[in-house]
């Protein structure tokens, strides 16, 4: 088999020849790779040839591909049920354990991706709050919803326009949009506004355009004007849950959510989303209360065990301090081979186990304005050289990378190496 050839068939009968844009190569060039297998650390072409994954799936995959305990989870799974459409433990197992240690969340209800997450935890706050507007911030993704696909994430980045076609401006009449770290305009939206809107919506750690760590005064403005003026505060901690700590944004940081939106990691590899926050808030969801969501394949069984193994070993090994030191060894390693090979142009933000290799600026980059307009075309030379030595980062310049715990040291020293080796011309 081979890439290319595989690739023009899909675009016959597959839009763009993707199911989700940012695979199709189209922010950095070339015909992506089509893969075959993958385990630990590593993916395997058609061609077969190996390749260090930085992408890790957008996320999920703390432990890396296929981790030995998580496949024998979901191998017994698999020879007990794939799914039920009816009433099973290992969703209540699940839940049970997320709540007990996370304790702003008092009740959960699981559905098949972020998107559908946040969708209905705004349905939510609209229903709670009878009000109708929805606050939320450029450069932040929340799902395709088309309510809040307006100046979202790098699946549209670099387009003229990050609005969607399609969606109609009645739809998102309601939609309200304020660029993120600035607390005086905020403040200014909130006197206008503040009586009319439900929800502020607000990646914590906004890693859809870049990896742009908001100061924690703004985040605490968020909550307090969230509060002040009767606004339910929503974290969509979707990446960052369970990633950046157990807990998430929102044990680091000490803020609490009214709601929060969870996926990947909870899903263990698997489709998975879920909503959770304050008892009488998710009791307005059906058949508890009006709010009606509803999912066939909701708490898909596969999903709620590995989820649940995925949590149980996050909890018990703890695992945090140790990506985070493997990220900051891998990011400083690469940028310091840039700089020796002359190219000081280039830095790293990480945080936790996310990284984001961009261009130098002479200050912290936290709204997407900041980006350099070089950016993108400094990023697809890097990433074709890394790629034809065998490292495969996620394909844009706007995306986040991911360690797991299978980025051994080992493996890292293997990156640089290779690193050195595709900017030795």
């Amino acid at each position: 088999m081979n890439s290319e050839l595989l690739f023009e068939r899909s675009k016959q009968v597959v839009p763009g020849g993707v199911h989700s844009p940012v695979r199709s190569f189209s922010s950095v060039g070339g015909t992506p790779i089509f893969f075959t297998e993958a385990n630990g650390a590593y993916l395997k072409s058609v061609e077969g040839k190996e390749y260090i994954d930085y992408c890790l799936s957008f996320g999920p995959l703390l432990f890396g591909h296929r981790n030995p305990e998580i496949q024998e989870v979901v191998e017994d799974t698999v020879r007990k049920a794939w799914s039920f459409g009816a009433c099973e433990p290992y969703s209540l197992e699940l839940a049970e354990y997320i709540t007990e240690r996370i304790p702003w969340v008092e009740k959960i209800r699981f559905v098949n991706s972020g998107t559908e997450a946040v969708m209905s935890a705004l349905r939510v706050a609209r229903a709670a709050t009878g009000r109708n507007k929805i606050l939320k911030f450029d450069g932040c993704y929340h799902g395709h919803l088309d309510q809040l696909l307006v100046k979202s994430g790098s699946g549209l980045a670099g387009l003229s326009s990050s609005d969607s076609k399609g969606i109609g401006p009645e739809i998102i009449q309601n939609t309200l949009v304020l660029p993120l770290d600035d607390e005086t305009k905020l403040e200014e939206l909130f006197q206008r506004e503040g009586s009319k809107i439900a929800c502020l919506a607000i990646e914590p750690l906004p890693a859809n355009y870049g990896l742009l760590p908001q100061r924690i005064e703004f985040l605490k403005k968020c909550r307090d004007l969230s509060t002040k003026y009767g606004v339910l505060l929503l974290f969509d901690e979707v990446i960052s849950g369970f990633r950046v700590s157990f807990q998430g944004m929102a044990g680091v940081t000490g803020i609490v959510p009214d709601l929060v939106c969870y996926g990947k990691i909870i899903g263990g590899g698997f489709p998975v989303g879920a909503y959770a926050g304050k008892k009488d808030l998710m009791d307005l969801v059906a058949p508890s209360g009006p709010v009606y969501q509803a999912g066939t394949l909701s708490a898909n069984p596969i999903g709620m065990r590995a989820g649940l193994k995925t949590l149980t070993k996050a909890w018990t090994e703890d695992p945090y301090t140790k990506l985070e030191n493997a990220t900051k060894q891998l990011t400083d390693g690469i940028v310091n081979i840039l700089s020796e090979k002359g190219d000081s142009n280039w830095e790293a933000v990480t945080f936790g186990s996310l990284f984001w290799l961009k261009s130098k600026t002479e200050n912290p980059i936290r709204t997407i304005n900041q980006i350099p307009e070089s950016h993108k075309s400094n990023f697809a030379k890097l990433f074709h050289k890394l790629l034809n030595q065998g490292v495969y980062l996620a394909p844009s310049g706007y995306e986040v990378g991911f360690l797991s715990t299978a980025h051994s040291v080992d493996i890292i020293n293997r990156t640089l190496e290779k690193t050195k080796q595709a900017l030795k011309d």
